[in-house]
């Protein structure tokens, strides 16, 4: 049976997600928009693959991250190439962007959210496509999508959209934005076991898109009241805490 198409047969659907991603931080800056996420791919509770990269280019001025299972972000990457190829064998000059691109996924989660076999991720789109303005859409698994200046998938919903409630600005500069989305990440690695310190940056400019090669977010992990122990038994304890 082809991936997607409906079946009466529950065992045929996904039923849980298997290997994941985490957190997914994107916003816009002065010039364009930004992406970021961690390399860590979770099997189950395991940190068992720790180089996916987990944001894709898509056409020419897109890209997208993906937070959530990995199977189901390759299955979703595979119809993107093959709308870009096509995209490209028109020859006609004009070439989708963000919103094209955004509102395809948006269409696609729908669907197979009707199914009643969805793609179990949260998605951010993200690009700016010449001189438009820039766009950042969150799409998740049951197809829900909108438009906004900032989103964060995953623990970042609760970690990461302070951060830039209180710090975002329209006219941040690029350096501004990758700090402030590394000290996103970094807050989520420090408090979300499915999180990692090894991040990766994309940026849209309206010309270029590029992907960063992964770095390593500065953790300090010697913090008395981290290494303190106080579950051992002394000699006057009249129990074991």
């Amino acid at each position: 049976m082809a991936p997607g198409q409906y079946s009466m047969d529950a065992k045929q659907h996904t039923m849980s997600p298997v290997v994941t991603g985490a957190t997914v931080i994107g916003m816009k800056y002065k010039d364009g928009v930004i992406l970021a996420a961690d390399t860590l791919a979770s099997y189950g509770n395991e940190a068992r693959y720790k180089d996916v990269c987990r944001l894709k280019k898509i056409g020419e001025y897109t890209l997208l991250g993906a937070g959530g299972e990995i199977s189901d972000f390759q299955y979703l990457s595979n119809l993107l190439d093959e709308l870009a190829d096509e995209d490209w064998l028109h020859e006609d000059g004009c070439s989708m962007g963000p919103k094209e691109y955004s509102s395809y996924i948006g269409r696609v989660m729908y669907n197979r959210r009707s199914k009643f076999n969805p793609l179990y991720n949260q998605f951010v789109v993200v690009g700016k496509k010449q001189d438009q303005a820039p766009h950042l859409m969150y799409v998740d698994h049951q197809g829900t999508a909108f438009e906004e200046d900032f989103v964060a998938t995953g623990f970042g919903m609760h970690l990461g959209i302070p951060l830039l409630r209180n710090n975002w600005r329209p006219d941040m500069s690029l350096d501004e934005a990758k700090a402030l989305v590394t000290k996103c990440l970094e807050v989520c690695f420090y408090r979300d076991c499915k999180a990692y310190c090894k991040i990766q940056i994309g940026v849209c400019t309206g010309t270029t898109v590029e992907i960063s090669p992964p770095t390593t977010i500065n953790h300090f992990w010697g913090h008395g009241a981290w290494t303190e122990r106080r579950l051992e038994e002394t000699s006057d304890s009249t129990g074991t805490w």
